[in-house]
């Protein structure tokens, strides 16, 4: 299990590090102008600490990858980034709207991945409270 850890250790640090590029991609130098200035900068300042928390997560997964699937504070700990991701996932498919998505090839790919990334971690997360809880139980 402690291989899954590492694997989503780097998913996650690449995953924040693409935040870096959301304002050029998104055009929010043009997009963000309508909004009021606490709004615009509420966009950048939570796009920064989301980035660094998802960067954050990654580094606990690739440095203590054993302590969270061996020890009881880390199974705990497993349980709520599980929960966390299965959250996101629901809204990956409840949260937007299909038709950022729908009929545009790159986008569909991306909402595909995603889902799929989410499931991944959900997974792994999860697995890793309920499978050990009963082990050592």
């Amino acid at each position: 299990m402690e291989i899954h850890f590492k694997i989503i250790g780097v998913l996650l640090i690449l995953l924040a590090l693409a935040h870096a590029i959301f304002p050029r991609y998104f055009n929010w130098g043009e997009e963000l102008k309508r909004l009021s200035l606490v709004n615009r900068q509420m966009m950048t300042v939570h796009t920064f600490f989301i980035a660094l928390v998802v960067f954050l997560m990654g580094v606990l997964c690739l440095t203590s990858s054993y302590e969270l699937v061996t020890s009881d504070l880390g199974k705990k700990v497993s349980l709520g980034l599980g929960v966390f991701w299965a959250i996101r996932l629901y809204f990956q498919f409840f949260g937007y709207s299909s038709d950022l998505w729908k009929g545009k090839i790159f986008e569909t790919a991306v909402h595909v991945l995603f889902a799929f990334m989410w499931s991944y971690l959900s997974f792994i997360f999860l697995a890793t409270y309920f499978v050990n809880m009963q082990v050592t139980s």
